[in-house]
């Protein structure tokens, strides 16, 4: 018997069904540098409305990781799609290169040659640590397939950014928004420098929690007797708690609530000793539960606000603690009687400025109490607990310690606890100016994805200190202020930040510790104080976050193809407290107004189990690794397939999850533009208006799901692009329209009206499909657009995304299909079942029966000639029956295979009688006995009518 096969147009491609993605990828990527795909795709948008996504600089230290992946893979999404959407959408990626991160690493790293290095060599030795990973994570990045300009990228140590970060503190200066004062800020012992709250996280951590009585003052005795009579011959004292007893040597007041009501109670110290202690009345139980003293009924009550100016003996020193009233005492926790050390706290601060108290933090910047501290001199704060709490137990002051395990600020880079300490730094003002109601005004104006990110920020914002702006470090931007030999005072003028930045313009910040301080003072510069004329310098840097904070100033600012402000920033949700708030806060300083109209946030990436990922636990998910065995293209797709809004798992079981959808992803695209080999769309391709009604409809649920991506790209979400491509790919293409399209493409003759027309139909989606993919999988979309027939660009990058999709869904059309598509599920079912018995092997073995009433005997009544197509069947016959029930509930009792709300369907299937045609393998009723023998008669005409296009 002849082999038919070579008579079929069995599909071909250079497409590969294996990706060889680890491969395959950087050949990509050297051919889009080749082409400068970059530069290119810059041309042809020149002119066009602009979308600007403003780079957040990750820090020059180390390798990626998987987090800054899935931040630039979004990245690359939103420029992609943004860009084959028609807008001008640049994308300058930047890093971040100053701070404390890059100068432990680089400290490590010198060990003790840093001692003989001047302040200048060891900012030398940061930069070109600094450059060593700008070129590391660039490279890494560029492998990651994300596009944009590599070769001009900003970087905050370069001297025009440098410049343009004194220029912006001018602005602040300028408007009265910056002074120098001491006031507690977190502050790291370890790393010996002030932290911004964006550099402070809360980590597990277990302090001592001890209560401690403060004795009232002699002098105050008369002022409570005449409060409360009945104290009047007794001991009295207060209680309070704290987990920090270091901070008890530097305490100076007692804080009470004005409405909360206070009572006293007779107790009985160990000693025997008796005394009067006074604590909210609503906590007296729960204290005497944990100090295991019994404090019977009060003695008194009084409201809080009768307190403030009563005296109280320090437990340690001879000195008085003055009583005074705060409304941030709580009855969360302690005794409602608030240890107040002016130094040591935020709350305690402004208490202490409103009551004239002094700033007292008797500690250096290594975390250790100054010589004047008697019992603790030179100790450790931390160290200083145990001695502090036997200090007051040998006084008879203490009643009670434990361990508390509680939420604990930690330092973001060496995650040591940090404390509250007051010292001298420079701030910009938030309520001076309006600065902070103006931010909360400008945060009222900006679109926030997801939305609760305002609120988030809004309520950081509210309730932020003053922001500390001073570092005490050297790899930075120094601050240009000036010290008077004479006075002492400090000074900082919009004249020295511009003078500042006209010298680091030209020479780099490094030129504030080489160069002589002439060159920063302007003409006849004066101290302000006493017009003493010679100074030293500020040796303290800007905090890193005032440095990136500035970025649209130095970025979008200064580069003609970018434009102020950005259209989107994307960070992870972290920012919220650092870049996107210090950036806010720069802008309204600069120009009065948000840098940004849009913020979009993505969450952590974890492991499968939902945990952190760290090195100590070994859970670590690599990018490298990822790439190397399966690709950038599946971490790409993995990324897509994630609610990138909340927490990001990955593991092993994910990742084989995401290359299973990639392989249906690939094979599916494969299986369509190898049906496209000899189609020439030029000659071949049809009107819409002239294809089969099951291609129209293949057409109308491509224009759907289209609709649906280009929508999802406007809302920056691409889990539904991946769960929507999945789907089509999967159930609406492979499942079905592939399938029954075969017998046309593969059998029919090559020129024939419904080969051509399933062609046109494949093409369009191909085509379209390779546009709409083409932001997700950028190596995988280019490959196939090389291989689709007819003229086009020589990236699918060049060109734009689909316009037609709309225009392509007919609703009534996808309608009528969707029942057709039940009724074969049904159907299918019943073959299923025969292939079971073994009645049949493929569904061409069988022919089906169909009986059915109401409007589903007029749906297959009008599809009677397209059934045996939709089955795959070699027969279908139809039948209207009135008898049948129509109604759901009736015909589910009465076994219809396939019912819908007014009608259903009784279907049999059997095996086919007649022939199998030795070449599309339908059973007819006849076969063709001569030359070409064994073929049904459509067959035959088939080859008559290739062999006559042939010839």
């Amino acid at each position: 018997m002849p082999d038919w096969k070579e008579t079929l147009n069995l599909p071909r491609t250079g497409f590969r069904m294996k990706a060889g993605l680890p491969t395959t990828e950087p050949d990509a990527i050297a051919r889009w540098e080749e082409m400068d795909l970059y530069g290119q795709i810059r041309k042809r948008r020149r002119g066009a409305p602009r979308h600007v996504l403003h780079d957040g600089p990750p820090y020059a230290n180390g390798e990626i990781h998987v987090g800054t992946a899935l931040n630039k893979i979004l990245k690359d999404f939103i420029v992609r799609a943004r860009t084959m959407a028609g807008f001008d959408a640049p994308y300058v990626p930047g890093w971040d290169c100053h701070g404390l991160p890059i100068e432990l690493r680089v400290d490590r790293e010198l060990g003790k040659r840093k001692r003989e290095m001047s302040v200048a060599d060891v900012r030398r030795e940061c930069r070109r640590y600094a450059e060593r990973y700008v070129d590391v994570q660039r490279a890494g990045f560029k492998r990651l397939g994300v596009l944009g300009d590599w070769a001009a990228p900003y970087l905050t140590m370069r001297h025009a950014y440098q410049a343009t970060i004194v220029r912006a503190l001018g602005r602040f200066v300028e408007q009265d928004l910056v002074y120098r004062g001491k006031k507690p800020v977190h502050w790291c012992i370890r790393c010996r420098t002030a932290l911004a709250e964006a550099e402070v996280e809360y980590e597990p951590h277990e302090s001592p929690s001890i209560f401690v009585e403060f004795p009232l003052s002699t002098e105050s005795v008369p002022a409570l007797r005449a409060l409360a009579p009945a104290l009047a011959d007794r001991a009295a004292g207060v209680l309070i708690w704290t987990t920090t007893p270091w901070t008890i040597p530097s305490n100076l007041a007692v804080a009470f609530h004005p409405e909360v009501t206070y009572a006293a109670y007779e107790t009985t110290a160990p000693d025997g000793r008796t005394s009067a202690v006074v604590l909210a009345e609503p906590l007296a139980g729960r204290v005497a539960e944990q100090t295991g003293r019994d404090l019977g009924a009060p003695l008194a009550t009084f409201p809080g606000k009768d307190l403030e100016g009563l005296r109280f003996r320090h437990p340690l020193y001879d000195r008085d603690a003055v009583g005074v009233l705060a409304d941030y005492v709580t009855l969360d926790q302690g005794t409602g009687a608030v240890h107040t050390a002016p130094g040591h706290g935020a709350d305690d601060f402004q208490t202490g400025v409103k009551y004239g108290l002094d700033v007292y933090a008797p500690v250096g910047p290594g975390g250790h109490f100054t010589d004047d501290v008697e019992l603790f001199a030179g100790m450790g704060v931390f160290e200083a607990n145990p001695r502090v709490e036997a200090a007051l137990a040998e006084r008879g002051r203490l009643w009670r310690r434990s361990d508390l395990e509680h939420s604990y600020p930690h330092c973001w880079r060496c995650h040591k606890p940090v404390i509250f300490l007051a010292t001298s730094q420079w701030f910009i003002a938030l309520d001076r100016g309006e600065l902070r109601q103006r931010a909360l005004d400008a945060i009222a104006g900006v679109k926030w994805f997801p939305a609760w990110g305002e609120e988030r920020i809004r309520n950081m914002v509210a309730n932020r200190p003053d922001w500390c702006i001073s570092r005490q470090r050297s790899w930075g931007v120094p601050i240009p202020a000036l010290y008077c030999t004479a006075c002492g005072e400090a000074t900082l003028t919009a004249a020295l930040t511009e003078r500042a930045a006209a010298v680091f313009e030209q020479h780099g910040a490094d030129a504030w510790y080489e160069r002589g301080l002439d060159e920063f003072l302007p003409p006849d510069f004066a101290c302000p104080s006493c017009g003493n004329r010679t100074f030293e310098r500020e040796r303290d840097i800007l905090d890193v976050w005032f440095d990136s904070g500035s970025s649209h100033e130095a970025v979008l600012g200064q580069r003609p193809d970018l434009e102020w402000p950005a259209t989107l920033y994307l960070e992870g949700s972290d920012q919220h407290r650092g870049w996107f708030h210090s950036s806010l806060l720069v802008g309204l300083g600069t120009r009065g107004a948000a840098p940004f109209r849009e913020v979009l946030t993505h969450g952590f990436v974890v492991d499968a189990a939902g945990r952190k990922m760290s090195k100590s636990v070994g859970n670590i998910v690599d990018p490298k690794t990822i790439i190397k065995r399966y690709g950038a293209e599946i971490l790409r797709l993995w990324v897509a397939m994630v609610d990138y809004r909340e927490e990001v798992r990955l593991g092993d079981e994910i990742l084989a999850r995401v290359v299973e959808a990639y392989r249906k992803i690939r094979n599916t695209l494969r299986i369509l533009v190898a049906n496209l080999f000899d189609f020439d769309p030029a000659a071949d391709r049809l009107p819409v208006a002239e294809l089969e009604e099951v291609d129209r409809y293949a057409l109308a649920r491509y224009g759907e799901i289209g609709c649906s991506i280009l929508a999802a790209y406007e809302r920056y979400e691409f889990q539904p692009i991946s769960h929507a491509v999945n789907h089509f790919l999967t159930v609406d293409l492979s499942a079905f329209y592939v399938d029954i399209s075969k017998d046309r493409l593969y059998t029919l003759a090559p020129g024939s009206k419904a080969r051509r027309s399933a062609q046109t139909a494949i093409y369009t989606m191909t085509d379209g499909l390779a546009r709409l993919l083409a932001p997700i999988l950028p190596v995988t979309t280019d490959d196939l657009w090389r291989f689709l027939p007819g003229p086009r660009e020589d990236s699918v990058h060049l060109a734009e995304l689909p316009a037609d999709c709309e225009a392509l869904v007919d609703r009534d059309l996808i309608g009528r299909w969707q029942r057709l598509l039940g009724l074969r599920d049904a159907v299918n079912v019943e073959i299923e079942r025969l292939r079971q018995q073994k009645t049949v092997g493929t569904s061409l073995e069988a022919s089906v029966a169909v009986r059915a009433s109401g409007t589903t005997a007029d749906l297959i009544e009008r599809y009677a000639g397209e059934l045996p197509t939709l089955f795959i069947t070699s027969g279908a016959s139809v039948s209207a029956d009135a008898e049948l029930p129509t109604s759901a509930e009736e015909a589910s009792a009465a076994g219809a295979q396939f019912v819908e709300s007014d009608g259903a369907a009784f279907i049999e299937a059997r095996r086919a009688g007649g022939i199998k045609c030795g070449r599309c393998w339908r059973y007819v009723p006849s076969v063709s006995g001569q030359d070409p023998a064994g073929l049904c008669n459509r067959c035959v005409d088939t080859l008559s009518e290739t062999m006559e296009s042939v010839g």
